[in-house]
């Protein structure tokens, strides 16, 4: 019949994926660094969403050597869309240390890939295991999801005692060879059919030990989170626009949309209509306001909360009183080629013919 591991490792070879861009050849040399790339950009993003990004972010970066000469203005453009930027942020810090602790090379041992930054015990786990073949542990949501439904685990797979029971049983499913592929199973088996909405659960190999399978519960598995109410913040965006130029601020280093480009906020604006509200622009800026115009507003919706924005246009007669690194003038073509957030993005994306 087959161990867990057994039946998922011949799955794996028949009906997994293989064409995926940071995967590898059958007796073709492992890339660790194409391999940690990928990892760090599927961490809570789905392969379909990644695949582009990874594409233009290796052409640009093909190895640890040109990401760490980088700048992070710089890789942070290349990520922009691509959402969570602290990723990104340490990505370039992480290829930073390679360079300096490592004289370049991707370490093998996994405490020092677990060291490094933005790598939890998971993500070094699935590095091991597809670029040095390692036998370690993977559990992120996919696996969670397999895992609760196969063995009917009940509570929330992130409260820390579900989760240590679930990384428990994971390490005792580990099968003594073909770790990648066992691997690779895992993230495909719950990422193409024991999906979180209308799982294929008769195309499964495991659907004839699986536990929920059996008793008519995958839908109830894994356990949902308990629920919060999702706090939500407004904010008004000011988009200075002068010709064809808009301007950009820097945000600051931490928080949302740490080190990229976005529009000024001015919060105490949010009640301000008409020519008081230029009168209020044109005191706090100083710029000469020639006319205002107020934007569609849009949401965006993070991990923890939702952001309600409202844009507002301001034309403005002259647009360079700021000449300091944290302001820039640029066009709308270059703007939209520059490291912002999606809202910013979807903002400018409203002048566009």
């Amino acid at each position: 019949m087959g161990t867990f591991a057994d039946k998922l490792i011949a799955w794996q070879k028949l009906h997994g994926r293989h064409d995926l861009p940071w995967q590898t050849k059958p007796n073709q040399p492992r890339d660790p660094y194409a391999i940690w790339v990928s990892e760090i950009m599927l961490q809570q993003t789905q392969v379909a969403a990644v695949i582009g990004y990874y594409a233009r972010f290796m052409r640009r970066f093909p190895d640890i050597a040109s990401l760490a000469k980088a700048t992070e203005e710089e890789v942070l453009q290349y990520w922009s869309g691509l959402g969570y930027y602290s990723r990104a942020r340490n990505l370039h810090l992480a290829a930073t240390t390679v360079m300096d602790l490592h004289h370049g090379v991707f370490p093998s041992d996994f405490s020092a890939i677990q060291s490094l930054s933005g790598i939890g015990r998971s993500t070094a786990a699935a590095i091991a295991a597809f670029a040095f073949n390692q036998k370690q542990t993977i559990l992120d949501g996919n696996v969670k999801r397999v895992l609760t439904r196969h063995f009917l685990i009940e509570g929330w797979p992130g409260a820390p005692a579900i989760e240590k029971k679930l990384w428990i049983l994971a390490e005792s499913l580990l099968p003594a060879n073909e770790i990648q592929t066992y691997t690779q199973g895992l993230m495909d088996l719950g990422a193409t059919l024991c999906t979180r909405r209308n799982p294929k659960c008769e195309a499964c190999p495991l659907n004839k030990t699986c536990a929920a399978f059996a008793q008519l519960r995958v839908n109830d598995l894994p356990t949902a989170k308990p629920r919060k109410v999702i706090p939500e913040k407004n904010t008004t965006m000011l988009v200075f626009r002068c010709g064809n130029e808009v301007m950009l601020e820097k945000r600051p280093s931490s928080g949302i949309w740490g080190g990229l480009w976005s529009f000024p906020e001015m919060n105490a604006l949010q009640h301000i209509e008409g020519p008081q509200l230029e009168i209020e622009i044109q005191k706090h800026f100083g710029y000469e306001v020639l006319s205002s115009q107020t934007l569609p507003k849009l949401t965006h919706t993070f991990t923890h909360f939702k952001l309600h924005i409202q844009p507002q246009l301001v034309y403005t007669l002259q647009n360079h009183l700021y000449k300091d690194n944290a302001h820039l003038w640029l066009s709308l073509e270059d703007a939209m080629g520059a490291a912002i957030p999606t809202p910013v993005r979807k903002i400018l994306s409203t002048f566009q013919s």
